[in-house]
């Protein structure tokens, strides 16, 4: 998955972009497509670029229950410096909801879990996803950033 990553100009700490920043990058990607065919593909686009997990890891402990479609997720604690840091792995059997997944690790994957708890995916009703998904794939998605949310708040 791709990184946003900025040179910090005081040492060679690498700082990751913050979470508005990358929404709002997600914002002005989506802001391009003239109709929601297009939008779609997009959404599948980012999902095809997602790095799957093995089948070891596709395991009944790291699926995610509310999805229609199955879901793994996988998270880890990251130690980096003074802070901690949430890295999340995931894969669906799904193409739409791998893209789904995509767009919200670009947001989540590598952030402080104060900042996941601190901002909130609004990104996804700017780009208009919630008018064209099912509302089975609305609740998965719900389920996946309720998931996501809750890691954080242990992680603190």
């Amino acid at each position: 998955m791709e990184q946003n990553k900025d040179k910090n100009r005081g040492g060679n700490k690498v700082e990751l972009t913050s979470i508005a920043d990358v929404q709002q990058e997600l914002v002005e990607e989506f802001f391009f497509f003239d109709d929601w065919a297009d939008k779609y593909q997009h959404v599948i686009d980012q999902g095809k670029r997602l790095a799957s997990l093995s089948d070891e890891e596709r395991v009944e402990a790291n699926l995610l229950h509310g999805c229609v479609s199955q879901v793994w997720i996988i998270s880890d604690v990251m130690e980096d410096a003074d802070e901690r840091r949430l890295r999340f792995r995931a894969d669906s059997d799904s193409l739409l909801v791998r893209g789904l997944i995509a767009l919200l690790l670009r947001v989540y994957n590598d952030q402080t879990p104060s900042k996941i708890l601190d901002c909130r995916p609004d990104f996804l009703k700017e780009i208009g996803l919630h008018e064209y998904l099912s509302p089975s794939r609305s609740n998965g998605l719900a389920a996946l950033v309720a998931h996501i949310f809750k890691v954080a708040r242990a992680a603190l």
